[in-house]
């Protein structure tokens, strides 16, 4: 599985942007997508997840109000809808995903199995 992210870029506080990320190999594989995100000297964090098979969705409490993940199936691409960024949503920004199939839906790092290479989202002041 080979994913590809894109859409960030440089965004004034108070903007959106839409990243997207491309799935692509054995994706069939896929029971679930991931976003998170890195911001410099800070760990990395989860964003949100959603599952392949049911739908489920999953938002972490410090984008939840401000985000929307949905897929394309057909596409097979992974969206993040971002709103009202500030410059503490400065960072790289990466998706996942995950192979094991796991109801309730699961949004750790760690049980991720694949990671594109991010997209860097700097939001200015």
């Amino acid at each position: 599985v080979q994913l590809q992210a894109s859409g960030g870029g440089l965004v004034q506080a108070g903007g959106s942007l839409r990243l997207s990320c491309a799935a692509s190999g054995n994706i069939f594989s896929i029971n679930a997508m991931a976003w998170f995100r890195q911001a410099p000297g800070k760990p990395r964090e989860a964003i949100a997840c959603i599952s392949g098979r049911n739908g489920e969705i999953m938002y972490s409490d410090s984008m939840k109000s401000r985000t929307t993940i949905s897929s394309d199936n057909a596409k097979k691409t992974v969206y993040l809808q971002m709103t009202s960024l500030n410059t503490d949503d400065t960072a790289v920004y990466y998706c996942a995903s995950r192979i094991t199939y796991h109801s309730p839906l699961q949004c750790h790092e760690f049980v991720m199995d694949y990671w594109g290479e991010g997209t860097q989202v700097t939001v200015s002041s």
